[in-house]
């Protein structure tokens, strides 16, 4: 087996643009792999597709992926956020989604190696992108190390 891949996970809300790039750059970020639904809507600030390319770019140096296949359904996603459903119930029909879409063959070791899986949660726990993180490290053949921004 090669070397493990360090994949980085991290969310903007709560966070000012300072502290969000300053995150990026010291952890090592090369790449932020955009795993939300809607990464277009005004209440994304800086965080707005085209501007987070450019910031990311000018800034720091970082290349900028939005891969829909890790995102939710707007079903699911509408689910949770309306209360209809429960974070145990969330998680369980997101895992058997992006088990379905078979998400391991549309990644690899080396994209994710320094990448960092973005959504918008402040923290990790009842997120999709801790949920992208743990199946890919479940389903490659490679050793990843997951570090929450």
């Amino acid at each position: 087996m090669s070397k493990s891949v360090n994949l980085f996970t991290i969310g903007f809300t709560q966070k000012k643009a300072e502290q969000f790039f300053e995150t990026l750059i010291k952890a090592g970020v090369k790449r932020v792999i955009d795993t939300r639904l809607n990464n277009a809507s005004q209440l994304a600030g800086f965080t707005k597709k085209q501007d987070l390319e450019y910031f990311l770019r000018r800034i720091g140096g970082i290349e900028y992926i939005h891969i829909l296949d890790l995102a939710p359904t707007k079903e699911i996603l509408d689910e949770y956020k309306k209360k209809r459903i429960n974070w145990a119930t969330y998680e369980e029909r997101f895992n058997q989604l992006i088990t379905e879409r078979q998400i391991e063959k549309k990644v690899s070791p080396h994209l994710l190696d320094e990448g960092c899986l973005l959504c918008s949660e402040a923290k990790p726990h009842n997120c999709h992108r801790r949920l992208v993180a743990e199946y890919l490290q479940r389903q490659l053949d490679t050793a990843i190390k997951i570090h929450h921004l």
